[in-house]
């Protein structure tokens, strides 16, 4: 079967949006672990505990990542070029704090010294909460629009600064994407640490689940009554060229919920967010099991693809000047390129999932202290 640009544009959405959602739910709960490692991990071997519940998974997990901001360079390079540029400084935060993990998980184990080891958890801290944080505030800019223009030759120019989106939306975004983390992280330690770590840890998730659902709501709120939404006016060809300077688009505030009413299919999004984070709740107030993390990825999902659907057919706009902002019709590569890159991905997609579910089938059960004094490897 042969795809034609226009669908083929619709299946890159998609594919981003999955690979997206694939970095949230694999790569989410190292994060929210690492967050939650000074709270829930009293001692130094409980501490131990709780870093090897992830140590062995988090480099594979972080293929995701590379994935995502791979696909966006391949298959949506004008967007590519915006977000990157826009949030220069924001992703050299976001780096300077993922270097940290690795250099924790080596270090950590290394040192006899409380202090050191004391230092390396709240780097392994920042490594996990600043990502979380400025993963959701980037959210919560795109959502608002972002200040970047082209001039007649496509030469981008990006007119905001660092400062600029701490905004109290997205910070807002950030808040409610670190719950969503730490209520995915919380659960993930709850089904793999022992004891007291476990306890510690499905008490956080709970917390943070209630706190998710409340954010979302507000959120809600918010898109509803003060954050403004865009729309095409006019016809855009969807088979047409990659040149955001070719259409007319309208502003006004809360019309992200008539696209709702117009497509309710849309509200499964939401609807598996709040419904995700309730279910792991009440599942965390027994004891826990593989159903609660199950319910905790389904809702970090619909968080992620919340925010898709609210934006489509817009990737990035632009809020001072709307017109060329960026969508799903003008902003991908060429026709050939995609077709290529969805072959690569057919090929390669379903080995990384097939070893990754294999890795966990081997990591299956529960992270022991005794069992880590006798692993010569464990961290």
């Amino acid at each position: 079967m042969t795809l034609d640009y226009e669908t083929l544009r619709v299946v890159w959405w998609v594919l981003l949006g999955a690979l997206l959602i694939g970095f949230a739910v694999m790569d989410g709960f190292d994060l929210g672990v690492a967050t939650l490692l000074p709270f829930v991990a009293r001692t130094d071997g409980e501490r131990r505990v709780a870093i090897n519940t992830v140590g062995p998974v988090w480099e594979g997990n972080q293929v995701w990542l590379v994935l995502g901001a791979g696909a966006i360079f391949a298959a949506w390079p004008a967007l590519y070029a915006a977000a990157f540029s826009g949030f220069y400084l924001a992703m050299f935060v976001v780096l300077w704090a993922l270097i940290l993990r690795p250099v924790g998980f080596k270090f950590r184990s290394k040192v006899l010294d409380r202090r050191w080891r004391a230092f390396w958890d709240w780097a392994l801290f920042t490594g996990g909460f600043v990502p979380a944080l400025i993963f959701g505030v980037a959210v919560g800019n795109a959502l608002q629009g972002v200040p970047f223009r082209f001039d007649d030759e496509l030469r981008m120019t990006y007119e905001g600064g660092f400062f600029g989106l701490l905004n109290p939306f997205a910070l807002f975004c950030g808040v409610v994407s670190v719950t969503m983390l730490v209520m995915h992280g919380g659960t993930y330690l709850a089904l793999k640490a022992e004891e007291p770590v476990a306890s510690r840890a499905a008490f956080a998730a709970r917390q943070a689940a209630l706190l998710l659902i409340i954010g979302m709501m507000v959120g809600g709120v918010c898109m509803a009554l003060g954050i403004d939404s865009y729309r095409i006016v006019g016809k855009i060809d969807p088979a047409g060229p990659s040149n955001p300077l070719l259409k007319s688009v309208d502003v006004s505030v809360g019309r992200v919920f008539a696209s709702y009413a117009a497509h309710l299919w849309m509200l499964a999004a939401p609807a598996a967010a709040l419904a995700g984070a309730a279910v792991t709740g009440l599942l965390l107030t027994r004891r826990p099991n593989s159903l609660a993390f199950v319910s905790s990825a389904v809702s970090v999902a619909g968080v992620v693809a919340t925010a898709g659907v609210s934006l489509f057919p817009f990737l990035l706009p632009s809020s001072i000047a709307p017109n060329q902002s960026l969508t799903v019709w003008d902003a991908s590569s060429s026709e050939m390129t995609l077709k290529i890159m969805l072959a690569a991905i057919v090929i390669f997609l379903p080995i990384i999932v097939a070893y990754t579910a294999w890795v966990y089938r081997v990591l299956r059960g529960r992270v022991t202290l005794a069992a880590i004094r006798s692993d010569t490897s464990a961290y």
